[in-house]
């Protein structure tokens, strides 16, 4: 696995969506580092094996306190990332630091030549990712993560902060009475940090994909049910974007 842990350390490119936190004056800042993996190189199940073996390591760093959360997910529908593997934490510096425990904490190497036996490993079926650090700004918490996830990422120009006024003053009530009707379970709203050409990223979890198409429906409907000015303004700003649909396969406790 030390391979697999490599690989999500490294920056390739100068992380629920992930989990999203209520956002107040007391609450800590949050970060997250996700791994987005293309996966031609073999079989997906033998790679989400491979995560599922490691599991109880890394619910043992959120146990610890190295990290806060930790999560793979799987994709359902969207474009060509395959995989995301993230892990958050409430600073940059013990984000790096939970990075450098997740590499160093993997298998020894004769392990690892155990696991040649049995077929390609992780870093070869995913052999390309793209890496990026996201600061969660917005959203909201349930008592538990939905079971399917629905992620947008936004290109935006100079007038990205303006975006973020318009999340917090007409799409965040939106969304939290969503989360506060049982329709989601959870959604988010993150800025670019470091990594590639993804400025900001809207997360939304649901207990189903279905739920979720249906509460977003409903999300877009409420927000021009008076007009479409501020909407008009938002897409102006961070028009273009790609969706992704995602199975969460495992997160931390």
């Amino acid at each position: 696995m030390r391979k697999i842990f490599a690989i999500l350390a490294g920056f390739s490119l100068a992380v629920f969506g992930m989990t999203a936190v209520a956002q107040d004056d007391d609450a800590p800042d949050l970060f997250t580092y996700a791994s987005y993996f293309s996966c031609p190189g073999g079989s997906l199940a033998k790679a989400d094996e491979e995560i599922a073996a490691d599991a109880e390591r890394m619910d043992g760093l959120v146990e610890d306190g190295t990290i806060s959360r930790w999560g793979y997910l799987a994709h359902h529908t969207g474009g060509g990332w395959q995989r995301i593997f993230y892990h958050q934490a409430n600073s940059l510096d013990a984000l790096l630091d939970g990075s450098d425990a997740i590499q160093n904490g993997g298998d020894d190497d004769e392990e690892e030549e155990e696991a040649k036996d049995e077929g390609p490993s992780f870093g070869e079926i995913c052999n390309r990712h793209e890496d990026y650090i996201w600061q969660v700004d917005n959203g909201t918490v349930g008592k538990e993560r939905g079971a399917a996830g629905f992620s947008v990422y936004h290109l935006c120009d100079a007038r990205e902060d303006r975006a973020d006024e318009i999340v917090d003053e007409h799409v965040a009530p939106i969304l939290d009475k969503l989360v506060e009707d049982g329709k989601l379970t959870s959604w988010g709203w993150s800025s670019h940090v470091v990594g590639g050409k993804y400025r900001k990223l809207q997360t939304m979890t649901a207990a189903d994909h279905k739920s979720l198409l249906a509460a977003r429906g409903e999300a877009i409907e409420a927000m021009y049910a008076e007009g479409s000015e501020a909407g008009d303004e938002f897409t102006d700003i961070c028009g273009p974007h790609v969706d992704y649909m995602w199975n969460i396969v495992h997160e931390s406790p």
